[in-house]
């Protein structure tokens, strides 16, 4: 079958078709794919490049896994869609639920569906609030957050965002949101001979909930590796005492596992990494590997116990129109058969060490100043000098440099100015991964030659 004429295409979509973070100046030959098969992706054209980034950080078992698809037909030809308000229910998210309460954190046992990842933030800040307020805690309503994390961009997730580029257009943000520096090891300044780096960037927390008053501190918010910010991951003792503090002060710990979650980073849940467990976990992207859009928060034993106490006119009054979509728990459960089946989680931290290691050798090139990541999450950061790790000036673009020197080269990912996102599907080869690495080899001599 004769495909449609990109030329055409193009013009149709910058007439008819609002994109995210849209403005028309960066979209006049946008790469439209049509077809994808594992960890690569063709385009209308009929080029075909590998998938750096899983889609959106959320294909994690790759494209074209026609199980899913399956799995959708089926549920959609017994029952496609029913309401999961009060008094009623159906088999595929019950399945799902029961399914996740063996998969996460052992405190963990109950969930609420949702569309996507937004949506999964609002359902823990309002959760959160319910909950101290269950407790007599009217007044805790803040949440405090991270520089450089990345929560979604509805209103509420957005002033929890700590990416400025998201707000400009949008102020004021929703008051009650108190941000706090990112651990960053690469850039943070902090920490001495007797407080070492990451138990001083998560000292930031202690310092915010004292500011703001404990009692007026609903949560604290942060992805386990700050993903869209640019793939930081914290020093190891950074989240053990960050959970200490949320202990302390009676402030609510929620994890945003909505990149990190479903074996991306090599295990189920990054949070595992350090031994920690939240007290509300949110998820979206890969229980389904964004086949089919879907989200959710886990809360604990605590947190339920308090729903399931208060009384009737006080109870948890949230809702969505398309929680526990059947068809979309359907696809969850097919996938996570995939994820446990081929074993989906090791492979993860496998290759993702192939591509940290592969990367490595990259360190020697001028311009590269840190390779980091785990699992099958990393980044390469750029600077303009190695010595004092300056950036360099917007006037470079180097992100879009970069961008364009790798596309050519048959790699297709996001560069967060100069850094260079990477998180391919879990299946992604080993041939491919150093394909990755050999490409970046040459694209970043070729962007920053001269800038």
């Amino acid at each position: 079958m004769a495909l449609p004429n990109a030329a055409e295409r193009t013009q149709a979509d910058l007439a008819h078709l609002i994109h995210p973070l849209s403005h028309p100046t960066d979209h006049q030959e946008p790469r439209i794919w049509v077809e994808g098969h594992g960890a690569m992706l063709k385009d209308l054209n009929g080029v075909e490049v590998i998938d750096g980034l899983g889609g959106l950080w959320n294909v994690n078992i790759g494209h074209g896994r026609r199980e899913l698809g399956a799995a959708a037909m089926q549920q959609m030809d017994t029952l496609a869609y029913c309401s999961s308000y009060i008094g009623a229910s159906n088999l595929p998210a019950i399945a799902l639920a029961e399914r996740l309460s063996g998969l996460v954190y052992p405190s963990i046992n109950t969930f609420f569906f949702t569309s996507g990842g937004a949506e999964s933030t609002e359902s823990s800040f309002k959760t959160a609030r319910f909950y101290w307020k269950t407790q007599g805690k009217p007044d805790k309503i803040k949440i405090i957050s991270r520089m450089l994390g990345y929560h979604g961009v509805t209103m509420a997730a957005m002033s929890a965002t700590g990416i400025p580029e998201y707000w400009k257009m949008f102020e004021p943000r929703v008051p009650g949101f108190v941000h706090i520096a990112s651990p960053y090891p690469y850039r943070f300044n902090g920490g001495d001979a007797h407080t070492s780096q990451g138990v001083a960037a998560a000292n930031l927390l202690e310092e915010a909930i004292l500011q703001e008053g404990p009692d007026t501190v609903a949560a604290f918010i942060a992805e386990p590796i700050q993903g869209a910010g640019g793939v930081i991951v914290p020093q190891d003792d950074y989240f053990p005492r960050i959970r200490a503090i949320c202990d302390q002060y009676d402030v609510l710990f929620i994890s945003d596992e909505v990149i990190t979650g479903f074996g991306r980073t090599g295990t189920w849940f990054g949070l595992e990494h350090w031994g920690v467990e939240p007290d509300i976990m949110q998820f979206a992207k890969g229980i389904t590997s964004g086949y089919i859009p879907m989200g959710g928060i886990g809360v604990s034993d605590t947190i339920k116990a308090a729903m399931d106490n208060t009384p009737p006119d006080q109870r948890w009054m949230h809702a969505y129109t398309y929680s526990g979509h059947p068809t979309c728990c359907a696809v969850a459960l097919a996938n996570l058969d995939i994820i446990e089946g081929e074993g989906l989680v090791q492979r993860a931290a496998e290759m993702g060490n192939r591509l940290l290691e592969g990367l490595h050798t990259l360190d020697d090139l001028p311009a590269v100043g840190e390779v980091r990541g785990l699992g099958m999450m990393a980044a390469v950061e750029l600077v303009a000098d190695k010595a004092t790790k300056q950036a360099f000036p917007t006037t470079a673009k180097m992100g879009a440099q970069i961008q364009r020197e790798m596309n050519a080269r048959g790699l297709y990912t996001r560069a967060r100015g100069e850094v260079i996102c990477l998180a391919p599907p879990l299946v992604t080869t080993a041939e491919q991964i150093d394909r990755i690495v050999d490409i970046l080899r040459e694209a970043i001599p070729a962007a920053t030659q001269g800038a």
